[in-house]
């Protein structure tokens, strides 16, 4: 039986499909012409629980215009800014409204899975290069035009489960929010610590919306692992650090062991001393020791008077993608040929050296871990070990 949601959701696509069948006779390719703006349609959460991510990716991007100037191979970059509130059925309109109406060339932002999987259907009827941010790796799969300059969650997930099981962590307790994201962490981490010789002794996952981390902070505190991994969207964890240490569970010595959007830079302040010590695996870090990075640290911070987190450098990275397809199309913006330029750039980024692999379309980048230290008065997280060049285990044949 098809769910009432799913149904909607069916029906959505389909309604679409006669207004994006005529835009993409309309931009079929040699019909671009030198000069025209190059229309980006930015389509993020500007308002809502999750506008810190539309920010950070926004302003992200906007940096790497102000750096690079305004028009590439010709072509002025035009955004084209809407606010989906970080709710998915606005994201499929303002996504398909940016394409009919607006004739954007380029679709970026969607921050989260459920965004970027609304719009997919649209970017594969255009044929629209979707920049995306969010890590579920199934994503890329459901359309060719997706393009992914973030992570998945699976590629640093299984990093982080090898690393623990060799520090001699022996029982864990799983802590996720219950959605793809924290389905695929706990996945791929369970996966790689117990093929490790590591023990997972308990599942748990929280609701996305409204978490209340009590009963299961009390469920890890009757099961006394050596210690939690954790997946949260960013600004939740928070939440959950804080009922941590209400609980008492910080004198325990029980350690705690996350992926990096649970101790996120930009909400790291905030967060307070209780996350001290917390390590965390992820692709960036604003400490990230590199000229590239603290160059990009003070540009940001100057900009836009807040701390650059990981969604501003994917913001800023997929604009060096679709800087270099530009130069190296001499302009042509025609979708499947954009798309293909895009396919196997390799650059520094300030996180490091990536590569956009041009079979996945997901960056083959490195994962670094990381522990909360306070260092001028502010919270950071300092980089201590890496792993190079991990491509997405989930894809791997």
């Amino acid at each position: 039986m098809t769910s009432g949601i799913n149904r909607r959701y069916t029906l959505n696509v389909l309604g679409l499909a006669a207004g994006v069948a005529a835009f993409v006779a309309l931009t079929a390719p040699g019909l671009a012409q030198d000069g025209q703006p190059l229309k980006v349609g930015v389509v993020l959460p500007m308002t809502g629980p999750f506008q810190s991510h539309g920010k950070q990716i926004y302003n992200g991007a906007q940096l790497y215009v102000q750096q690079h100037g305004a028009v590439v191979a010709g072509r002025r970059i035009e955004f084209i800014l809407r606010d989906d509130a970080g709710i998915a059925d606005q994201t499929r309109r303002l996504s398909q409204e940016a394409v009919v109406r607006d004739k954007v060339e380029v679709l970026f932002g969607y921050g989260l899975t459920p965004l970027a999987m609304a719009a997919a259907p649209i970017s594969a009827q255009a044929k629209v290069p979707q920049l995306i941010y969010a890590a579920t790796s199934s994503i890329t799969d459901h359309s060719p035009y997706v393009v992914r300059t973030s992570h998945t969650l699976p590629q640093v997930a299984s990093i982080l489960g090898q690393w623990a099981a060799k520090q001699g962590v022996k029982t864990f307790v799983s802590l996720v929010s219950d959605y793809g994201p924290g389905i695929d962490s706990e996945t791929w981490f369970v996966k790689t610590y117990e093929a490790n010789g590591g023990k997972v002794v308990e599942k748990l996952r929280v609701p996305l919306a409204s978490p209340d981390f009590a009963p299961f902070l009390q469920r890890v505190a009757d099961l006394k692992p050596d210690a939690i991994f954790s997946f949260l969207p960013s600004g939740v964890g928070a939440i959950m650090m804080r009922q941590f240490v209400e609980r008492g569970l910080d004198k325990s010595g029980i350690r705690v062991i996350v992926m990096g959007d649970v101790v996120n830079d930009d909400s790291l302040n905030g967060m307070g001393d209780v996350v001290l010590g917390v390590t965390s695996a992820a692709v960036y870090s604003a400490a990230h020791p590199s000229q590239k990075n603290k160059d990009f640290v003070t540009s940001f911070t100057k900009a836009f008077n807040m701390r650059p987190d990981f969604m501003a450098v994917f913001g800023y990275d997929a604009m060096h993608v679709l800087y270099e397809a530009l130069k190296k199309n001499k302009g042509d913006s025609a979708g499947p040929k954009l798309l293909e330029a895009m396919k196997g750039q390799t650059w520094e980024s300030p996180r490091g050296m990536v590569t956009l692999d041009p079979e996945t379309r997901d960056l083959i980048q490195d994962v670094y871990f990381r522990k909360v230290e306070k260092r001028d008065g502010e919270l950071w997280n300092i980089e201590f070990d890496k792993i190079s060049a991990v491509k997405d285990p989930a894809k791997q044949k």
